[in-house]
C-alpha cells in the first residue's frame, strides 16, 4: 500500500506545483511617452503592447511597433515616424524589452496587494539594445495581474536624432507602462 501512495504523493505535488505556473499577457499593453522641451510639451500613447510575464521565473517581455503611437496632432505623428524614429525601415519599426523582475519572489500573486519591483534587462529601440534596469509595481486585485512603470529615457542613446531636440523635442523622455494582464 506504501508502495502507491508515494508515487501518487509524487504526482499530486508535481500538478500543484505545475498548477501554480502561469504566464500571464496581454495584445492591448499601454506605452505613453512625454517629451517636455522648452519649447513644446509632446505626448504620444500605444496601447498595442504585447506583453508576458511569468509569475514563476519573473521573465518578462514587451514588444510593440513604432507606427502603434498616436498623437493629438497628426503632423507630429507623421514627423515622429519619418524624422525621428525612421519606423518604415527594418529593425527601426519595432520597440521590445526583455528581462526578469530580479525580486519576483516577494511577489505574492495569490494575494490582493501592490508589490514593488525591480526589472533588469535588454531595451531595444530604434535598433539600438541597451542594458536597463528599472523600477515598478505589479498590482494584484481579485486575481487580476497589473504593471506599471515610470522611467526617464535618453532617446540620444538609442541612436534617435534629429534637429529639434533639445528645443521641441526633450533629450530625456518619460515613458509610462501599464499592462492589465490575463
Amino acid at each position: 500500500m506504501k508502495k502507491i501512495i508515494l508515487p501518487i504523493a509524487a504526482i499530486v505535488i508535481s500538478l500543484s506545483t505545475i498548477a501554480q505556473e502561469k504566464t500571464y499577457s496581454t495584445k492591448s499593453g499601454v506605452i505613453k511617452f512625454f517629451s517636455n522641451a522648452p519649447l513644446e510639451k509632446i505626448e504620444a500613447v500605444n496601447s498595442q503592447v504585447i506583453c508576458k510575464l511569468s509569475n514563476k521565473t519573473g521573465q518578462m517581455g514587451f514588444a510593440m511597433l513604432i507606427k502603434g503611437f498616436k498623437f493629438d496632432n497628426s503632423l507630429m505623428q507623421d514627423h515622429f515616424n519619418e524624422n525621428y524614429m525612421e519606423s518604415s525601415k527594418p529593425k527601426l519599426d519595432k520597440a521590445d524589452f526583455k528581462g526578469t523582475i530580479t525580486n519576483i519572489a516577494a511577489v505574492n500573486f495569490a494575494k490582493d496587494g501592490s508589490y514593488p519591483v525591480v526589472v533588469d534587462g535588454n531595451l531595444t529601440i530604434h535598433g539600438v539594445t541597451k542594458k536597463v534596469s528599472e523600477k515598478g509595481t505589479i498590482e494584484v486585485s481579485a486575481a487580476k495581474v497589473s504593471i506599471k512603470s515610470i522611467f526617464k529615457l535618453n532617446i540620444e542613446e538609442y541612436g534617435i536624432k534629429g534637429k529639434y531636440i533639445g528645443e521641441k523635442i526633450a533629450k530625456e523622455v518619460e515613458i509610462t507602462i501599464a499592462c492589465k494582464l490575463d
